[in-house]
């Protein structure tokens, strides 16, 4: 099971610890992925996604994910959601 973002592709992101001594230890920084149900209004579908908290706050800042979606330009989607886009651009037109 991966750690990434269905809608925007956010991954795991490596660095360092830094100790008070300043020894250096890589770490892994882990995406905040959460399972979520988000319903089209132009599909009239509900998607069940993986998706992290800072790309669930922008999709309801945008007004859903249908907006989110078209607003957003095709290289920073993933292929998952960029099949949803042209299903509802589609749809609309």
């Amino acid at each position: 099971m991966s750690k990434k973002c269905d809608i925007l592709g956010t991954g795991v992101m490596t660095g360092n610890n830094v100790s008070h001594a300043n020894n250096r230890t890589r770490r892994r920084f882990m995406p905040n992925l959460q399972v979520v149900s988000l319903f089209s209004e132009a599909l009239n579908k509900v998607f069940k996604l993986k998706v992290c908290t800072k790309t669930l706050r922008s999709i309801e800042h945008n007004g859903g994910l249908d907006s989110f979606l078209t607003k957003t330009s095709n290289t920073k989607l993933s292929e998952e959601a960029k099949q949803i886009k042209k299903n509802i651009l589609s749809k609309k037109a």
